[in-house]
């Protein structure tokens, strides 16, 4: 069993514990303080105090028999760091030392001592916030008035508030308290004393130094930061490397420590935060996400990264192994149409111990405002992606809809418009969550003609949505004009054979006047039809009964296939109604695009029967069936039904393989 004594002081040791201790290592701690010991947890040999110095450290390490000795000290704990390096050498033991990354100073005074310091702030006026320990605080006595300039900030143990009574730091000089300090903590102690400059040493991120610089900036005081002594040593990933190399020499093999991340939801973002995703951020070590999320944490002073892309996300993830663990900033919430789901999908859970923090979703938030329950809400979206939004609303009493960008609802009103949906009501949530609130309630008409807000999102009201079957339109619904149409017995049929998906990519070559595109368009509400007509008055047909029964997601394409089908979309499936001689050439091009499609083609001659035989056998479709069907029709004659026979359809169905 691999033994390892730690000297910690920081987050950073107590992790490093945690993770060799799940290893099964034999772990001991040496810490400066008894609060320093109960904040570890797992199965660990505690001491606090001092080991003696170099010949107390190496008597300690020989004795005990450690394989190694890991320093995760304070930065500014050079001596002590200076014995353990030295005892580890005399004892011939290996000696680690853990690295802190480094602090972006940007903006502050920075000084290489607490001398320095001392000599800089002896030249200024003001109150002073002094964060940096007890053991420093008396060089703080050389600066003019110290006892009306200086409060002193120390951990709230006897010892130190004796040092400070000693030092003349007593009454409202004094503030004694156990870390660690938020941002808005440390905000709240500046405008508290007064302080126009808070001095700190740079501790690292563990350290809580990040903290004290945003409460600085917020509060536009002056940070006077003493700089972290030259620091060598290895990151935390490459100990753990080290260490998995030495457990592998007593033969077992151990997993790297995981790096956390924190999938994590802002709502709104402002005051719809839940005290998770705040907890999330402010634990983490860098922050991830598109401007918006991430100016919502910037008073945490985080080390920022402004991706939102899940490969991106993972790419710098990946290339920064320094980060421990990492909160990725999404809106709204994760379950709902977020970025987080293909970044969830993605994650290689060997490296990554992945957490999802949920968020509050703007149509709860915009439900709850008006109050109407939304458990029979149809929940859509059309922001960044294509959506059918006008089939949602027309065969749904209530829709919500998150919007894109600016002009996401202006868009969705001139559908509405263009589709005579003149009933509907639509509530607008705009600019959710901040300052500039905005929900209004109107018609189409009404709210085409106000400001939409930079984030906007819509919740429509039909008050007679169609709720039938989409298939088995009657034929006298349709404009007919005089092209031929599919009749509706065998266009039923036929779509049901398709076997269409919500969302199928689907051709129709032969349109006609798009009875069938129609009903593949209504049977398959989130994909897209495109049907294929090179007779022009047959196109603006399908135009008019496009309108006419709101499918949207249909698109007519002018011109004779398969020539016209060059450049559409790779189809899921295709009906072929009209070849005009062409099926083979059609139907190959169609297996190009997709060798699984699956389609279905009508004929009612023999020959246009015997050339889809043809086809399938020199094109080697798989057949499913060829069904004939013969519909007849009654028709009164005085007191009695006569029934007309149609002619006879052969409905093919086949695929690719």
């Amino acid at each position: 069993m691999v033994k390892v004594l730690i000297f910690s002081g920081t987050s950073d040791g107590r992790a490093l514990s945690d993770w060799l201790v799940s290893c099964g290592a034999d772990v001991h701690m040496r810490v400066a303080t008894g609060y320093g010991a109960s904040i570890v947890e797992g199965d660990v040999d505690i001491q606090v105090g001092s080991a003696g110095g170099t010949e107390g450290i190496a008597a300690l390490v020989a004795r005990e028999g450690y394989d190694v000795v890991i320093d995760a000290t304070h930065p500014f704990a050079v001596t002590v760091s200076e014995h353990i390096r030295e005892g580890c050498a005399k004892a011939g033991i290996e000696c680690i030392r853990l690295r802190r990354r480094d602090t972006d100073l940007t903006g502050c005074v920075t000084v290489p001592s607490v001398d320095a310091a001392v000599e800089y702030l002896s030249g200024t006026e003001g109150v002073i916030l002094s964060t940096i320990g007890v053991k420093a605080l008396g060089s703080l006595t050389r600066i003019s008035d110290y006892r009306e300039r200086v409060v002193a900030r120390v951990l709230s143990l006897k010892s130190s508030m004796d040092i400070c009574s000693e030092l003349g730091f007593e009454g409202r000089n004094l503030i004694c308290a156990q870390g660690p300090f938020t941002e808005e903590i440390n905000y709240a102690t500046i405008i508290q004393t007064g302080a126009r400059y808070l001095l700190t040493k740079d501790s690292g991120h563990s350290g809580g130094v990040e903290e004290k610089l945003e409460a600085c900036r917020r509060a536009g005081i002056t940070a006077v930061v003493i700089g972290r002594p030259p620091e060598e040593g290895r990151t935390f990933k490459e100990v753990a490397v080290r260490m998995k190399e030495l457990f592998a020499s007593e033969g077992r093999d151990v997993e790297l420590p995981k790096r956390k991340v924190s999938i994590v939801a802002v709502g709104m973002g402002g005051g719809t935060m839940t005290s998770d995703a705040i907890c999330a951020a402010e634990s983490a070590d860098v922050l991830i996400g598109a401007e918006r999320m991430l100016s919502y944490f910037r008073h945490l002073s985080k080390p920022e990264c402004g991706e939102y892309l899940s490969d991106r996300v993972i790419g710098f993830l990946d290339s920064n192994p320094d980060y421990c663990s990492a909160a990725v900033l999404v809106s709204g919430d994760v379950g709902f149409y977020s970025a987080a789901r293909k970044l969830i999908d993605n994650l290689d859970r060997s490296v990554y111990d992945v957490e999802v923090v949920c968020g509050i979703s703007s149509m709860v938030y915009l439900t709850s405002k008006i109050g109407i329950p939304w458990q029979d809400v149809y929940a859509v979206s059309t922001h960044g992606r294509e959506f059918n939004i006008v089939n949602a609303v027309d065969t749904h009493s209530r829709t919500f809809t998150l919007l894109s960008g600016h002009d996401g609802a202006s868009s969705m009103l001139s559908l509405f418009k263009e589709y005579d949906l003149n009933e509907i009501t639509v509530t607008l949530g705009m600019d959710l969550g901040s300052e500039n609130e905005r929900i209004v309630t109107g018609s189409i008409s009404e709210l085409m003609s106000i400001d939409h807000g930079d984030l906007c999102v819509a919740l429509i009201d039909n008050p007679s949505p169609k709720l039938r079957n989409p298939l088995g339109i009657p034929d006298e619904e349709f404009i007919r004009g005089d092209a031929p149409m599919t009749k509706s017995e065998v266009r039923t049929l036929s779509v049901a054979k398709l076997g269409l998906k919500k969302d199928s990519i689907v051709y129709d070559i032969g349109a006609g006047t798009g009875s069938v595109s129609i009903e593949m368009a209504l049977a398959a509400p989130e994909g897209k039809v495109y049907a294929i007509e090179m007779k022009a008055p047959s196109a603006d047909l399908i135009e008019v009964n496009k309108h006419k029964f709101r499918a949207a997601n249909v698109e007519v394409i002018r011109g004779k296939a398969p020539d016209s089908m060059a450049g559409l979309p790779v189809p899921t499936h295709a009906f072929i109604g009209g070849s005009s001689g062409n099926l083979k050439d059609i139907v190959s091009l169609l297996l190009d695009l997709n060798p699984d499609i699956r389609m279905v083609i009508n004929a009612v001659t023999l020959e246009t029967v015997g050339e889809i035989v043809d086809t399938i056998d020199s094109l080697g479709l798989v057949e499913e069936e060829i069904v004939t069907v013969s519909v007849s029709r009654s028709r009164k004659a005085g007191r009695y039904h006569l029934m007309n026979a149609q002619n006879p359809v052969y409905i093919a169905v086949v695929r690719g393989r």
